[in-house]
């Protein structure tokens, strides 16, 4: 699903998605990267005070002071009185040691901070905007994948800002301070540690490179092995009635094994890495250790300057071998903010002000044709009709005849591209109205509804999360589900579990039916949502359901007794509106309509 951003879109650089991410926390982030400057200054200090100790306090160098050192030196009584006391520098020592320490806890306590922060904002921030986004774009993504990214690639962007890039941040003030220092005490043993400097870069840059797309081969695989492992568990009804337990499993298996031997290869190349990068800053260690020995035997350099180009050495050999680290880490946080970078940049349902008006007029198709998909044929063709206000009208049509397409765009799931016709509500466009106002008066009732992991009575009111207890039992009993709840030991407050397993598809069903009738909206679309209920329940629902004020209700369904009472039933064949009339006009027609209501009374026999 990665791919290039275009000029178009909001976050056209990671460096943009990681602004975005860190607003509301950067401060934290800034605050801990001075503190970490300071500790690396103090840190950098001590190699000094431990060379003017060895030469000018327990040798006989003199001592070249200027500035601050001076007046300490003042302040102290003069080097005779440190020789005297030389306590004094090891106190001196240990205190520049404890204000580091001091510094490098508050760093830590910064850092945590702002990943903490930057993690809460980046959750809101990814759930605020994936809920925003129109139906097309959920269906062409997985769902395992969206909470991959979600989870594991936030984590992995957390883990860079408050690791790797203020280590790195920290690693360029150290690199850049102790080659100053180093050049102060030799140009030459300088020179040396900086002949690997070149080799380090190339060889970091190269593998830079490798490490970062074999990052992205293994998200792409978690991803899958992510929604493999999301459809089964959400399924496993369908999974264990069918026995496909060892075929799933398999499947599983098989992506896991994929998934494993990327991450062995990717490990070995990890590996490969660290241990040259390791090897490099080994043999630079062990050249100056050398060198160095010799030309302090030489007193080339003083064995102060000797004991102090080591400690600067030691502490530049450990940011350069962390660069092997940091440049992994680089890798798989670029991979993980091109895949944040993904959501962010699918563009939102657009929410701007509207048109609001009276949803109770006709419903009216004017020459509409749709696709879902801009190279594919139209489910749609061009079809023409009016739905009448506060009537029931039937939709009836064989599987793929765009019967719950024209759901999808009553309640603006989809919209029209343009010179695809007009959809018009009481003679407003629909394209022209609210999409939230639209939506809160259009309540629809879907073939296989979705329970949350909740109590029944719950659920039923999650439409309406202030109606009370009677206006529940209500809606229940039109929907014919109050006998069944009254047989369950805890009524309403009986949990449906995850997805309403726990109920039988006529139940759940009849559930969504009552949700929706909570609402009291003015269009009431029911998409075959009784295909899961007995003829019985199905004929005493309707009877109910015909009691309630006028509203305009849209059956869409493929069984023949559910439409006969209709107003206005439409029939649909292959996108387009094939016949339209009463059950008795079309029955008498003896077109298609008479033959799916001849079928079907011959299967009832």
């Amino acid at each position: 699903m990665n791919r290039q951003s275009t000029p178009t879109e909001p976050y056209a650089r990671r460096s943009s998605v990681l602004l975005r991410l860190v607003r509301g926390s950067k401060h934290f982030f800034i605050g801990g990267i001075l503190l970490a400057w300071l500790t690396s200054v103090l840190d950098l200090i001590n190699p000094k005070i431990i060379s003017f100790t060895v030469d000018s306090v327990i040798g006989t160098k003199d001592a070249e002071l200027s500035g601050i050192s001076a007046w300490l030196l003042g302040m102290a009584g003069g080097i005779d009185a440190l020789r005297s006391n030389i306590l004094y520098m090891a106190v001196l020592v240990v205190v520049l040691a404890a204000a580091a320490g001091m510094l490098r806890y508050s760093f830590r306590v910064l850092n945590i901070m702002g990943q903490e922060v930057m993690l809460k904002n980046t959750r809101d921030l990814l759930y605020r905007h994936i809920m925003s986004l129109p139906l097309s774009w959920h269906i062409q993504n997985h769902t395992g994948d969206i909470i991959q990214r979600c989870t594991s690639d936030v984590d992995v962007i957390r883990s860079f800002l408050a690791d790797h890039l203020t280590t790195l941040i920290r690693m360029v003030v150290s690199i850049a301070l102790s080659l100053v220092f180093m050049f102060s005490i030799s140009p030459a043993l300088t020179g040396i540690v900086m002949i690997f400097v070149p080799l380090i870069i190339v060889f970091s840059t190269v593998f830079h490179q490798k490490i970062e797309k074999s990052f992205n081969r293994v998200d792409e695989m978690e991803g899958h092995l992510s929604a493999i492992a999301q459809e089964n568990l959400t399924g496993v009804r369908v999974v264990r009635a069918f026995g496909r337990e060892a075929f799933e499993r398999n499947r599983f298996v098989s992506s896991n094994e994929e998934y494993t031997g990327l991450w062995r290869h990717l490990m070995k190349l990890l590996s490969l890495f660290w241990a040259t990068g390791d090897a490099l800053a080994g043999m630079q260690t062990l050249l100056v250790l050398i060198i160095g020995a010799q030309l302090c035997l030489d007193s080339a350099i003083s064995v102060g300057d000797y004991i102090a180009f080591l400690s600067y050495c030691g502490m530049l050999a450990g940011p350069v071998r962390m660069l092997g680290r940091v440049i992994s880490g680089m890798s798989q946080a670029g991979v993980s903010i091109d895949r944040i970078r993904y959501i962010l940049n699918a563009q939102p349902e657009s929410r701007l002000e509207a048109e609001k008006p009276d949803m109770n007029g006709d419903i009216v198709f004017d020459h509409v044709s749709f696709t879902y998909d801009d190279k594919g044929e139209d489910v749609l063709k061009d079809v023409s009709f009016t739905i009448p206000a506060g009537k029931t009208t039937g939709i009836l049509g064989g599987t793929g005849s765009g019967k719950s397409t024209l759901m999808y765009l009553i309640c603006r799931l989809y919209d029209l591209p343009e010179g695809s016709g007009h959809i018009r509500i009481g003679g407003t466009d629909l394209k022209d109205m609210d999409r939230s106002w639209v939506r809160e008066h259009v309540g629809i009732v879907l073939q296989e509804p979705y329970l949350f992991s909740r109590t029944l009575g719950e659920n039923i009111a999650i439409s309406r999360p202030e109606a009370d207890a009677d206006q529940i039992r209500q809606v229940s009993s039109i929907a014919a589900l109050d006998e069944t709840i009254d047989k369950f030991t805890k009524g309403y407050d009986t949990f449906v579990g995850e997805r309403g397993v726990t109920l039988s598809g006529g139940q759940k069903q009849r559930a969504a039916i009552a949700q929706t009738l909570l609402r009291h909206t003015p269009i009431t679309i029911l998409d075959d949502s009784l295909s899961a209920v007995d003829s019985e329940t199905d004929l005493k629902i309707r009877q109910k359901l015909n009691q309630l004020e006028s509203s305009t209700r849209i059956l869409i369904s493929h069984r023949i007794t559910s439409l006969m009472h209709a107003d206005l039933i439409l029939v649909l064949d292959h996108g387009k509106i094939a016949e339209s009339g009463t059950h008795d006009e079309l029955y008498a027609r003896k077109g298609m309509y008479w033959k799916i209501c001849e079928m079907q009374m011959e299967g009832a026999k």
